[in-house]
């Protein structure tokens, strides 16, 4: 379902600050010491990530050796939320996200992920190939899906597309150049609302693409693409037994290898995880200091 939000300011503070946030699956009541919990965010079909997520559970808690658990959130405000109130460990996220958590939680950054062999990508704006748009100048007045008003891919840095053409300016309402824009919960839902002609274009990871039929893919182009973005992260929240935290590491690192590859399709498809260098989030942050998302 697409959220037609006005204005995004007061939409981000109170989905970050409130917590009032449903998600799709129960979040645990207290995530305790002798588990693992799990946050996932709906980049993708939220059916799919359960069962993803029961996989890559099973398999991390026999690595680890304490049981594992995930539950699917409603977006990545809610994650900082569970990371927050201590309903769970563990978080995949984008680095906006990421940086939110570390600035207000203390949330720490302990894995990258890897896709074609780099650790940064870039959003898009991705439009269909019959609609007549073919630079950004002609969404003047049109409409517009962003993926999560949390998401660095799917709407800082896309958005951000605009102000360096002088569209916009950092800290504007989107509406004043679109005549609607909207979250729609995930890359997958942005690219569906503008494949089946809901929205005029879509903001989302230069992958998303891939999250369309083959027959969606080759009705649908990308007219801008932003500067690069580190790629998703997997954080922990403060406090989180450090002896876990430490397998934890390991056993996703163990991914790599040739005979768990497979695995990685259950947790968002990257090529591999490599240990995270905090300092490669520095120019995130500067970003969403100036758009207000931090202090």
């Amino acid at each position: 379902m697409l959220r037609c939000v006005f204005p995004v300011r007061r939409l981000i503070a109170g989905a970050i600050f409130a917590g009032a946030l449903g998600v799709f699956a129960p979040i645990p009541t207290q995530a305790a010491e002798e588990e693992l919990v799990l946050a996932f965010i709906p980049q993708e079909n939220p059916e799919k990530l359960i069962g993803d997520i029961e996989v890559i559970s099973a398999w991390l808690s026999e690595r680890i050796g304490v049981p594992v658990k995930g539950f699917v959130t409603s977006d990545s405000a809610a994650a900082v939320e569970a990371l927050r109130n201590d309903d769970a460990d563990v978080s995949f996220m984008g680095a906006l996200p990421y940086i939110i958590a570390n600035n207000e939680i203390g949330a720490k950054v302990v894995l990258q992920e890897l896709y074609r062999g780099s650790p940064v990508y870039t959003g898009r704006v991705f439009v269909r190939r019959d609609s007549g748009i073919s630079k950004i100048e002609d969404l003047k007045d049109k409409t517009i899906a962003f993926a999560d008003p949390l998401s660095e891919s799917g709407y800082l840095y896309p958005l951000d597309i605009f102000v360096e053409a002088g569209f916009l300016e950092r800290g504007d309402d989107p509406s004043v150049y679109f005549d609607k824009f909207y979250f729609a919960g995930g890359y997958q839902q942005a690219m569906q609302a503008m494949a089946n002609g809901l929205v005029d274009a879509a903001a989302a990871s230069q992958y998303a693409e891939l999250l369309l039929s083959p027959e969606q893919q080759t009705e649908t182009i990308w007219i801008a693409e932003s500067q690069p973005i580190p790629s998703h992260t997997v954080i922990v929240r403060k406090g989180i037994n450090a002896d876990i935290e430490e397998k934890f590491v390991e056993a996703m690192l163990e991914l790599n290898k040739p005979e768990n590859r497979s695995l990685l399709a259950h947790v968002y498809s990257p090529d591999g995880f490599i240990k995270a260098d905090p300092s490669a989030y520095d120019d995130v942050k500067e970003i969403a200091r100036a758009y207000g998302f931090v202090r």
